[in-house]
This record gives structure tokens, C-alpha cells and sequence, in this order.
């Protein structure tokens, strides 16, 4: 049989070793009582501590904290100290790692069920068992057991026949490596083990420890990363819970501001149904009187055309009115036709506009809760023009009167202020804000990375590569392939919102005004990706971040 090795030692294997002879030196009522938690009375889980010493289980002391919470002011549950605000807890790593040892080496006794076989009279908890006697002793009765080498005593256990050879009846005293199984003496000697590599128990176990301790430290650690991660979350909730109120403000607004367009709409266009018919109505009273005053002319002149006395024929004083039969004809046959032809008298325009804007407001709302922030966009120096500075941030491009003597680069533009983001987007919905009110004649908007580098055709907007909102002698416009559309209503703000939805093809910019307003969206196909693009005759403009403003 081989010599037994002996075990390899390591910093962390000595601090736990250090720890198993400190429980073991210290009696483990005095040494259980420290490590119990004075909320629950158990040892303590997760210990953290407050700034005036005590330490508690984390889940004790949050509960403690919480009831506190409405009362005003919070205290320590063991020394009564007061703190203003609810005071930070701090982990007590030592103190949990000698609660786990004190845990795995002196499990209750009264839970494993194992009492001493000579108490006969009272049951007594066992603390050791004796694999040679095969009884178990409680601390009175091992004291006076006898210490030879052949009483091997271990941890208590009911099941003796377990810790002995199932062929040979012999205490297990070694460990085959070979078959990763304990065996006895005549294992080794006569037995199926001979010749192998074997081991103690102790040393074997030792190994086996060393194996398990690497586990515990990447499973303490892990904990921890998780533990971190659950309060990144819960300070992120926290932020989320106070954002969430003002954004509840908000979309409350909007969709009662939707509400009420969506009643006047449904009113006015009841309103316009019900009006056809009462104008009907008042054409149809209006001919009947002229419908009466026809047939008093008629029954007059019947008259006259009965009487035989010329001279009362020609001295009647109303004929001419009598005989003025065409009186407002033209305008009774014109509104009887309009009449006839009324579609329902329905404002198309007026509704057309008012679900329009019911749909850019829908839109915002999109934007809104499926993009929460705005994406990081920086410039380019390698592709300004050298009559534009770039901020040491890259956010803000001013234009120059001095060249800047910037490297050439293929990249740069050479006949136009302008420059591009550094960041390009070839997928997913993303905006980002412009600050224009540093510059009275401006473009901004979004590129294709091979548009070109020189020539007029390589601003924003003056070809097929490019859209761009614009703004030159105090009028806006959107731009592509050179087509301007003049905006019906000029920004009334300083910032401009490009949102672009790569999938669905949409370029949308927006005034970021109280609320905000949609000003145009261009549609298309994208075949590359895209990005930002800022071109400033005069001034400064600067790419903004935040969130979304409502």
C-alpha cells in the first residue's frame, strides 16, 4: 500500500481550518448564543450591520425598518439608537462566513434524533458516536469513554452498520481513489482494493473540502454579483416608481386631450348629419309658403279674369306684382338641386385633418413608450469640413471663419459645412435631439454613408441619399433628392426631435414644443444604414441627449 500523501495547504484552507479549531475550542452554546440574530432568535441569515454596531439577519432588519417607516424616524432594535433617515446597511461578510462554518460543523443536535444509549433514563441529545462500541454518548457519558485509537468516534448517527465495511464488518478507515469508495483495513490488504492508491478519511475529506470550498467561494461570490444586481434593480425600480408618476401625468393628458378630440369629432359630424335634414326641412317650409302666395296670386287674377268692367280690370293697382311670377325661380332651383345632391353636407376636409393629427399624436405615444431614451450620438471629426470646430465632447459642431487645417481623410466633406455622426444604424426604432438655436441657417438629418464628399450635391437633402428639415430665411422646410416641402407652421422651439424607424421606412422630425408637434415624415425603403447629419452655415447646433419631453 502506497504511503498516505499529505494534504496540500492554501490560504484558504488555513482560514477555514483556522475557524474549525475556534468552534471547536469554544463551547458551542457560549459561541451560538453570538451568532444569534436578537430579531428572530436563529443564526443569522445574510448578517448585515447598522452604524451603531449590531448586526441582524438582512430580511429581520428590513422588515423592522419598514414598520418603522411610517412612524417617522427609524431606530436600532437592539440599542434603540435613532437615525434620521433610514439608515444604509452593511454587509458583514466575516461574520456570515462564521455562522455558515458554526452551521455545517454543529448541526442541531435535537434534529438529528440521536440521543445517548446510556441515558436510559431521560433522553439526552448524543454529541459523538462510537463505531467500535456502536453506541452513542451525550458530553457526560464521553468523557469517561475510553480514548484508544480502536474507539473511533464520529459525528452521531443511528446507522452504525453504515460506517462499517459491508463485507469484512470493519470500521471504514480509507478512501481508494481508484474506485472513489471507502473501505476497511482488510480492503486494502486481502480485499478487491489491493494495490490501489488509497488515502485517509481525513486526508480524502480534507481534498474533498478543498474541492468544495472553491465551490462555496464562486457560489459566495456569484450571491453576491446577485445580491449586487437585485439592488442595481431595486434603485432602478425606485427611479422607475418616481419617473412613473409624472409619465402617468402625462399619458393622461394626452389621452384625455384625445378623448375630447375624438367628441367634438363625433359631435360635429352628428351635428352635420342632423343639419341635412333640417335644412330640407326649412327649404321644404320655405316653398310651401311660396307655395301659398302662388296660389293667392293665382285665385287673384282668376278673379280679375272673371270681372267684366274694363275700367275696374285696368285700375287694379297690384298687377304687376301679380304678374311677376319668376321671383327668386333661379335661387329655388339651384338650392333644390344642391339639395337633391347633398352628400350629408360632411366637413371631408375638416375630419381628414383632425384624424391626422389624431394619428401623429398616436405616433408620439409609440415613440414615447417603445424608445425610453435617446441614443448616444457623437460626431465625426474625420468627416467635418475644415471651416467646422468640433467640441471635445463631439456633441457641438460651430462654424468657423478661420480653416482649421483638419487632416484630409477621404470621408471629409470638402464643399459644405457638414459633418456626420460617428455611430450608423442599420436596424430598430432610435431618436436623438437637436439644440438649432445657436444658428439662424441650418439642416440637420440623417445620410447614407456614401453620399458624396464634394459638389453642392452633397448637402443634406440635395440628393437621393439624404433627408433633411431646413431652415434658411426664417422659413422651414423638409428636403430630398432636392425637393423642398415648405412646413405649413414654423417650429415654435429650439430643439428638434429625428426619430427614425429603420424597418418600417419612416424619417420623422418633430418641434419639441408644450406638446410636442409633428412636423413631417418621409417614407422609403432603406438600402444602407444611416447617420445623423448636421450642416450649419453660421453659429453652432448641438446633438442633445434625455429622454422623452411631453
Amino acid at each position: 500500500m502506497s504511503p498516505l500523501p499529505h494534504p496540500h495547504s492554501s490560504p484558504v484552507s488555513e482560514t477555514f481550518s483556522f475557524v474549525s479549531l475556534l468552534l471547536s475550542a469554544m463551547a458551542s452554546g457560549d459561541l451560538r448564543a453570538e451568532l444569534e440574530c436578537s430579531v428572530c432568535l436563529n443564526i443569522y441569515t445574510d448578517p448585515v450591520n447598522l452604524r451603531c454596531g449590531h448586526n441582524f439577519c438582512r430580511v429581520c432588519i428590513d422588515r423592522v425598518l419598514d414598520t418603522q417607516g411610517g412612524s417617522g424616524g427609524y431606530s436600532c432594535p437592539e440599542c434603540r439608537e435613532k437615525f434620521p433617515d433610514r439608515p444604509a446597511l452593511q454587509k458583514n461578510m466575516k461574520l456570515r462566513n462564521i455562522a455558515e462554518t458554526f452551521l455545517s460543523a454543529h448541526p442541531d443536535r435535537e434534529e438529528s434524533g440521536v440521543f445517548c444509549t446510556h441515558c436510559v433514563d431521560s433522553p439526552v441529545p448524543a454529541v459523538r458516536s462510537c463505531l467500535l462500541c456502536e453506541v452513542s454518548l451525550c458530553d457526560k457519558h464521553l468523557r469517561v469513554h475510553k480514548k484508544s485509537p480502536e474507539h473511533i468516534l464520529c459525528d452521531p448517527t443511528l446507522s452504525m452498520e453504515s460506517r462499517k465495511c459491508s463485507v469484512h464488518k470493519e470500521v471504514l478507515k480509507y478512501f481508494c481513489t481508484e474506485d472513489e469508495t471507502c473501505i476497511c483495513i482488510s480492503c486494502c490488504m486481502i480485499g478487491g482494493h489491493k494495490g490501489h492508491e488509497m488515502e485517509s478519511l481525513d486526508e480524502a475529506s480534507e481534498k474533498k473540502k478543498e474541492t468544495l470550498r472553491n465551490v462555496l467561494q464562486n457560489l459566495l461570490t456569484k450571491r453576491e454579483e446577485t445580491e449586487e444586481r437585485v439592488q442595481s434593480l431595486q434603485e432602478h425600480r425606485r427611479k422607475v416608481e418616481e419617473e412613473a408618476a409624472g409619465d402617468t401625468e402625462r399619458v393622461t393628458a394626452l389621452f384625455r386631450d384625445l378623448r375630447r378630440r375624438l367628441e367634438d369629432l363625433e359631435k360635429r359630424i352628428l351635428r352635420e348629419i342632423s343639419g341635412r335634414a333640417e335644412r330640407i326641412s326649412i327649404s321644404i317650409r320655405d316653398l310651401e309658403i311660396k307655395k301659398e302666395e302662388l296660389s293667392r296670386k293665382l285665385r287673384h287674377i282668376e278673379e280679375l279674369c272673371n270681372v267684366t268692367d274694363p275700367l275696374t280690370v285696368l285700375q287694379e293697382s297690384d298687377t304687376g306684382d301679380l304678374c311677376d311670377t319668376e321671383d327668386g325661380d333661379n335661387e329655388d332651383r339651384e338650392r333644390h338641386e344642391e339639395l337633391l345632391h347633398d352628400g350629408g353636407g360632411l366637413d371631408v376636409d375638416g375630419i381628414s385633418h383632425t384624424l391626422h393629427t389624431l394619428s401623429d399624436i398616436i405616433t408620439e405615444v409609440n415613440v414615447y413608450f417603445y424608445i425610453q431614451g435617446a441614443a448616444d450620438i457623437l460626431l465625426d471629426g474625420n468627416t467635418a469640413h475644415n471651416y467646422l470646430q468640433i467640441s471635445d465632447v463631439r456633441k457641438i459642431v460651430s462654424k468657423s471663419d478661420i480653416e482649421q487645417n483638419h487632416p484630409e481623410t477621404p470621408e471629409r466633406f470638402q464643399d459644405c459645412s457638414q459633418v456626420l455622426s460617428s455611430r450608423s444604424f442599420s436596424s430598430g426604432r432610435h431618436y436623438w435631439d437637436v439644440d438649432v438655436g445657436g444658428s439662424d441657417i441650418w439642416r440637420v438629418g440623417m445620410c447614407y454613408p456614401s453620399i458624396e464628399r464634394r459638389g453642392v450635391g452633397s448637402v443634406i437633402g440635395n440628393n437621393k441619399k439624404s433627408w433633411g428639415l431646413d431652415r434658411y430665411n426664417n422659413q422651414y422646410s423638409v428636403i430630398h433628392d432636392s425637393y423642398k416641402i415648405l412646413l405649413p407652421t414654423n417650429p415654435s422651439s429650439n430643439r428638434v426631435r429625428i426619430y427614425l424607424d429603420y424597418e418600417a421606412g419612416r424619417i420623422s422630425f418633430y418641434d419639441l414644443c408644450d406638446p410636442i408637434r409633428h412636423l413631417h415624415t418621409f417614407t422609403t425603403t432603406f438600402t444602407e444604414p444611416l447617420h445623423a447629419v448636421l450642416w450649419v452655415y453660421e453659429g453652432c447646433i448641438k446633438i442633445c441627449g434625455g429622454r422623452w419631453e411631453m
